[in-house]
């Protein structure tokens, strides 16, 4: 029987309309045409836009698109570091219908090749830093399906080592309509962007978004970071990864401003900060040691109470008492690039200050609970979909559904169903959760070491490391071993002029950790990582075989 809640009550132009965050940079042009919104550079030399400037060029990329006979569910793939066209990229490309792929600029030509020919690009926008590489990706592409090559001249940077021959990025613009009336999607599900997996075994995976999930994601950023109007916002964290964790609509949500940033180098995030007044910024655990031990005269002046975000791996002691030193307050997330970046967060409780470090560590390592938008995170039994006891000991999956899941992997429907099986995202990360609820990750279902029957988590083994004084980065993975089947190896960066020994890297960890845990082998040197600053597991591995042991 039909409810009156649904007789004669249709849904209609006039009380509905697809989520998207397209709107949000209408909004900020309209309402705050005047207000700063991309800044790149210092000094007199900055380019800085409005909003309505702003506004006006990404009306223009739709419209040239269109004019170039791209449109809906089009790929456009863009090469671009965090400057002003990668902004632009995010709402240009989509507001013309097409679907952005943006590529990670530390791909090497053979990996760009594949992502241009499998998510079958019409057009890419590449900066003059990477012009080389897309000469040679373009090169050895195998569809026959053609490229318009858009080139971007930067003058901050200089001209290109080489020309692709193709159109002039300004040029592009300049023939599109600044009045361009763009539509938003018909659906919310229609798909944002592209996002492509390490693809650290085999060839990486094409992770699609949708733009209803854009755009809470994007409100969820504001909300768990109360962030205000107007605020001034550093791209450290790279637009490639996750779309900057959707923060280029968060930031046009709140009208705030793009602190643009080549290049992630203390000297250059401590000038920015101070000269355009910072109040936010994201990245990796390496971004934020680099802040923390950079020289003490870099970080004179700094303007205090900047917010920052961290993911990845947890945040230690160390970092937690540096980035107090600096003035910062950070804040824990956590996520995968197939929910959008962060999707979980360390929400802070005020009853936490008065703890002494360790146990704020403690608590702040832990990646916590649901994004505001996102329906619902569970630590479940692997086999039953079943929640697992929360007391902080039973190990389970992490299990994400809600809003902030992608769309799938692209024409991959096996890989696709398997990442939803039983109505979850399946993380591969493995993790308990706390009578409170919030969540911590133990380790990947890959990391998971196995010593002579014995399940040895490598993030514990790693927590440990980091509170040695002298680690500036540490990993820990599986090393062959005849007796045991396998036994921990340390992989560990020192802070610089550090003198510490692998002797005493061990006699550390036998303070904090039980004997069979302990390191076997410890070996120094700088880590392997990606872009966004996440250590390569899978490169360390293949080194673990030939590392040298210590007797313990």
């Amino acid at each position: 029987m039909t409810s009156i809640y649904d007789q004669d009550l249709p849904r209609n132009e006039a009380n509905f309309a697809p989520l998207s965050p397209l709107g949000f940079i209408e909004r900020a042009a309209l309402v705050y045409p005047d207000r700063l919104a991309v800044v790149h550079g210092r000094g007199a030399q900055a380019l800085r836009r409005t909003w309505a400037q702003t506004y006006a060029r990404c009306r223009r990329l739709a419209s040239a698109l269109r004019q170039a006979g791209i449109g809906k569910n089009d790929t456009v793939a863009v090469m671009l570091p965090n400057t002003p066209p990668m902004v632009e990229a995010h709402f240009g490309v989509p507001m013309a219908g097409a679907v952005l792929n943006a590529l990670n600029t530390r791909l090497d030509a053979e990996t760009i090749a594949f992502m241009l020919d499998h998510g079958e690009a019409k057009a890419v926008i590449v900066d003059p830093e990477f012009t080389p590489v897309m000469q040679k990706a373009l090169a050895l592409r195998q569809s026959s399906l053609p490229v318009q090559v858009i080139e971007v001249e930067d003058a901050l940077y200089g001209p290109a080592p080489v020309r692709l021959g193709g159109l002039d990025y300004e040029a592009f613009l300049a023939g599109g309509d600044a009045d361009y009336a763009w539509e938003g999607p018909a659906d919310e599900w229609d798909a944002i962007a592209l996002n492509y997996t390490s693809g650290t075994t085999g060839n990486p995976k094409g992770v699609v978004y949708h733009h209803r999930g854009a755009a809470v994601n994007a409100i969820s950023n504001v909300l768990e970071w109360d962030m205000p109007k107007h605020a001034v916002y550093l791209w450290t964290l790279p637009m490639f990864h996750c779309n900057g964790w959707c923060f280029p609509w968060t930031v046009a949500a709140r009208a705030g401003v793009n602190v643009c940033l080549r290049r992630v180098e203390p000297e250059a995030i401590f000038g920015m900060m101070r000269e355009h007044g910072v109040t936010h910024y994201c990245g990796a655990p390496i971004v934020h040691g680099l802040l923390v031990n950079a020289p003490a005269a870099l970080k004179e002046g700094l303007p205090q109470g900047v917010k920052a975000m961290v993911a990845g791996a947890a945040p230690p002691a160390s970092m937690i008492e540096g980035m107090e030193a600096l003035g910062f307050d950070l804040t824990h997330v956590y996520g995968l690039t197939e929910v959008y970046g962060p999707a979980t967060v360390c929400a802070k409780h005020e009853a936490w200050d008065q703890l002494d470090i360790g146990e704020r560590a403690r608590l702040n390592a832990r990646q916590g609970v649901r994004y505001h938008l996102q329906r619902e995170v569970q630590v479940l039994n692997q086999d039953s979909l079943t929640p697992v006891p929360h007391d902080g000991e039973t190990m389970g999956e992490i299990m994400f559904r809600g809003n902030i899941a992608m769309k799938g992997y692209l024409k991959n429907p096996q890989a696709t169903a398997e990442a939803f099986a039983g109505g979850w995202f399946h993380s591969g990360d493995l993790a308990v959760q706390y009578p409170d609820g919030y969540i911590k990750i133990k380790d990947r279902s890959k990391d998971i070491i196995i010593s002579g029957g014995e399940n040895i988590s490598s993030i514990e083994v790693e927590d440990v490391l980091y509170r040695h004084p002298d680690v500036l980065a540490a990993a820990v993975v599986a090393k062959p071993d005849a007796r045991w089947g396998e036994t921990p190896c340390a992989f560990v960066e020192l802070k610089a002029g550090a003198e510490t020994t692998p002797e005493d890297i061990v006699a550390h960890c036998k303070k904090h950790l039980a004997g069979f845990k302990v390191p076997r082998a410890v070996v120094f040197g700088e880590l392997p990582k990606t872009s966004t600053g996440k250590i390569q597991k899978f490169e360390l591995r293949r080194q673990a075989g030939s590392a040298t042991a210590i007797d313990v």
